[in-house]
């Protein structure tokens, strides 16, 4: 099989991943994200291609199915995955900046899932800046916002308070 082809194929099955994922088959979406991957690692050393920035590619989008099948251990080390490579590159292209976007909010959501709600908040918090300051379009901004702001509050509200910060009765009246 030619490099040209396999890259194709690739590209075929990450594009019907995220297909896939729109539409809410998160099972089929998981199946052609690993296919996507598996394809490429067919293509032979020599012929240069971008492996990590297409797995960040294809990880972001299965942090994305993970999340939404409850699989968060799966979630969270995929999210990690594309952010090792996203996080040392930076926003270059108008897609990976969403794809950025959207593995921190799947760490977040992998983070709560997993009981680490302290860390969970700070991953919401960090989305929240970057849907913010993000200057391109984001598909369905305000839903995103609002999940984020929703999970922000639900975390405030779950986790204790820190104590250190209050004040003892008789501070009050001294």
């Amino acid at each position: 099989m030619k490099p040209l082809k396999q890259v194709a194929q690739a590209y075929m099955a990450l594009s019907e991943g995220e297909k896939r994922l729109k539409e809410e088959a998160f099972e089929e979406a998981v199946a052609e994200y690993r296919k996507a991957m598996d394809v490429t690692r067919t293509i032979p050393e020599e012929e240069v291609f971008d492996h990590d920035g297409f797995d960040a590619l294809c990880h972001a989008g299965l942090s994305g199915a993970f999340a939404k099948l409850g699989r968060y251990d799966e979630c969270l080390l995929s999210a990690d995955n594309a952010l090792h490579y996203f996080n040392r590159r930076g926003e270059l292209h108008q897609d990976e900046g969403k794809l950025w976007i959207a593995a921190v909010v799947n760490r977040a959501v992998g983070l709560a899932g997993t009981g680490r709600s302290s860390d969970a908040l700070k991953a919401f918090r960090m989305a929240d800046e970057m849907v913010a300051e993000r200057k391109g379009e984001i598909d369905d901004k305000e839903r995103l916002q609002k999940m984020i702001a929703d999970n922000i509050a639900m975390l405030q509200t779950s986790m204790p308070e820190d104590t250190a910060k209050r004040k003892a009765w008789w501070e009050f009246w001294s």
